[in-house]
């Protein structure tokens, strides 16, 4: 095989930065990839065009997006150290880019599953009633778990059912709080100054009277998660996941779900409207009459297909 010098040099480069064996044997084998795929080619002389060639190759083999970008940057970085070391002319997958990463859908409850959750958290306790406010506003409102963590205690407007949230960029936004949020947290304010420290300033407190810490919020999650048997993750993130989509599915208005959560920009928001074509699809399975074909066929005659250029002009139209 050609190149196998060259692979060796590499090699020896990455022995002297300290490249771990693991990263070096992976580098290995994504050059392995890209000698076969030239073939008797030459390297050194390998043009752009040809580069994204064997990236179209590489998708034909049903390699992933994530694969493919890892091979391109040990491509990369093998043909700088050649520019180098060897004095190649230039890097021909400097400006190859690989398939877009598709993104995964945002993991989010449904309905019934995070009505099911709240309610099941009992709030006799101060830890649990803490924590079942907790639930409900990270639901209800669909904040950060920073922005959750650093709610100062009088952000919630009791009169008018408003929690004012300094999010992302130091960027203030109100956002409505419903009814059993309300309710939760008043049960909390009511046992909160048996834990709060002199001057503690956040809604939500340690059992040492310190403000909750973010990582905190999460430890607490998944104690509910494992008290509950939820045979799904329960964290911070996907509760406000939930909430998004919930009222998108409800309200279809974008801009509105937008604002509440705080997005910066459209596109952010718009990922949700992807959960909310898959509820859509779900309830056409189960509520339209003919979204499942019959297993087995009736037992009539195939018409044959039409050959008539009236019938094919006919069945055009139709479509």
């Amino acid at each position: 095989m050609r190149h196998l010098g060259d692979f060796d040099h590499f090699d020896t480069v990455l022995t002297a930065e300290a490249t771990s064996a693991l990263t070096r044997s992976a580098y290995r084998r994504d050059l392995l990839v890209l000698a076969d795929l030239a073939g008797d080619a030459d390297l050194a002389t390998l043009e752009t065009k040809t580069a994204r060639g064997f990236v179209r190759m590489l998708v034909s083999r049903q390699l992933s997006a994530r694969s493919i970008a890892r091979m391109l940057s040990a491509w990369r970085t093998f043909y700088r150290v050649m520019m180098r070391d060897r004095a190649w002319p230039a890097n021909p997958v400097a400006t190859v880019r690989a398939p877009k990463l598709a993104k995964p859908l945002p993991a989010a409850f449904d309905v019934e599953t995070v009505n099911q959750l709240i309610d099941d958290v009992e709030d006799d306790a101060v830890i649990d009633c803490r924590d079942r406010a907790i639930l409900e506003l990270l639901y209800s409102s669909g904040l950060r778990v920073a922005e959750l963590a650093s709610l100062p205690l009088a952000a919630i407007d009791f009169s008018t059912g408003f929690v004012r949230v300094l999010g992302k960029g130091d960027k203030i936004r109100e956002v409505p709080v419903g009814a059993s949020a309300i309710e939760a947290i008043r049960r909390w304010l009511l046992l909160r100054p048996q834990w709060a420290a002199t001057g503690a300033s956040t809604l939500f407190v340690s059992a040492r009277g310190a403000p909750m810490t973010t990582r905190a919020v999460e430890y607490r999650l998944r104690h509910w998660q494992q008290k509950l048997a939820l045979t799904e993750r329960l964290y911070p993130h996907k509760l406000r996941h939930s909430v998004a989509s919930h009222l998108l599915q409800r309200s279809h208005d974008l801009r509105a779900v937008q604002e509440f959560l705080g997005h910066a920009n459209l596109t952010t928001t718009q990922v949700y409207t992807h959960l909310d074509f898959v509820h859509l699809q779900e309830s056409y399975k189960l509520a339209h009459p003919r979204a499942h074909r019959a297993e087995v066929a009736p037992d009539v005659e195939t018409a044959p297909p039409a050959n008539d250029e009236h019938d094919i002009e006919a069945d055009d139209k139709e479509r």
